[in-house]
């Protein structure tokens, strides 16, 4: 049981970000908000400099690619307050072809590999980061393979036809 209610969390962001918060819901009982770009640092360094949230911990950093919505790249950060054992989750969309978003590594040093690994596999820019480039994949890659801009099946292989299968 955490220390802190979700209500509690919620209330303390209102009172200092108002209507730049959107509530996505609390799944599992893990609280998401959305925010714009602009001010994601700023709600990123309020929660992990509050005295009584204290949402320490960056866990993870990542994105994902919904290609049927306006604003269909958007970056997640999983945040935990160890001292309180609750968790947050913070979404941020943007637009397909504007996929700039401020580094996190001015408030954790920890941010430095996330975003380079969702740099690799999704394409988002984080302005300000050191030493953005690929980590997993190779450097002369020209796609981000966890965005969904192909086909999952090459409609032309002759191996998947259904009378190979009995079909």
């Amino acid at each position: 049981m955490s220390a802190i209610t979700n209500e509690t969390i919620l209330n303390a962001i209102n009172a200092k970000f108002g209507d730049t918060i959107i509530v996505e819901g609390e799944p599992y009982g893990l609280l998401t908000i959305e925010t714009g770009r602009e001010q994601v640092i700023d709600l990123l360094g309020f929660l992990k400099g509050h005295a009584v949230l204290k949402f320490g911990f960056l866990t993870d950093i990542t994105a994902i690619h919904y290609p049927e919505r306006e604003k269909p790249v958007g970056v997640i950060y999983h945040l935990h307050s160890l001292q309180n054992n609750v968790r947050i989750r913070v979404k941020v969309f943007m637009a397909d072809g504007d996929v700039h978003i401020p580094s996190a590594t001015v408030l954790w040093d920890g941010a430095n590999w996330m975003e380079r690994e969702t740099y690799d596999f999704f394409g988002v820019d984080f302005t300000g980061h050191p030493d953005l480039r690929r980590i997993l994949n190779v450097d002369d890659m020209t796609v981000f393979p966890m965005r969904r801009e192909y086909p999952l099946e090459d409609p032309n292989r002759v191996d998947k036809k259904d009378y190979f299968f009995g079909r």
